[in-house]
């Protein structure tokens, strides 16, 4: 059903949690897995007139780091018999996910995004734009991140 499942990742632990059951879905569909990070530079966008060779010494260096941690989840992914390869791209995460997909030829986006408190189905901004406009499938997986209790009140319910 599915020959290539793209995986967007931003170097969280939340980001990279659906990979297990991306890897359990590639081996049963014998599918490839394409991993991709953005670097986002939006918020730089001031400092490249002021310090161009800083900015780009900056985004050569996240680049670097970006990929020196995608190639130990490649290697893992790739050990468990399953093609795997990794992009990088500079620009807007939404947009460049999209933009992958086609590309390269992917069937299926799968992503994880965060679950929070008592509105039970938020999306990121970059999880919805994907299902938004997406021409592909696309598999969420709602991480709920647990929050501590603070007081005995909240554990107990009294004072």
């Amino acid at each position: 059903m599915f020959k290539k499942i793209l995986v967007p990742l931003d170097g969280s632990e939340l980001a990279a949690s659906i990979l297990p059951q991306v890897e359990d879905l590639a081996k049963s569909q014998q599918a490839a897995v394409v991993l991709l990070t953005v670097g986002n530079f939006s918020s730089m966008a001031a400092m490249i007139e002021a310090a161009p060779r800083f900015v780009e010494e900056t985004m050569e260096a996240l680049k670097k780091t970006a990929l020196e941690k995608m190639e130990p989840i490649a290697a893992a992914i790739k050990a468990k018999g399953i093609p795997v390869e990794f992009e990088y791209r500079e620009g807007m995460p939404a947009q460049e996910i999209l933009i992958c997909a086609a590309e390269k030829g992917c069937d299926l986006i799968a992503m994880a995004t965060h679950g929070r408190g008592e509105v039970a189905w938020v999306l990121g901004s970059v999880a919805e734009k994907v299902v938004t406009h997406a021409t592909v499938p696309v598999l969420l997986m709602r991480v709920i991140e647990p929050q501590p209790l603070e007081t005995k009140r909240e554990l107990f319910g009294g004072p």
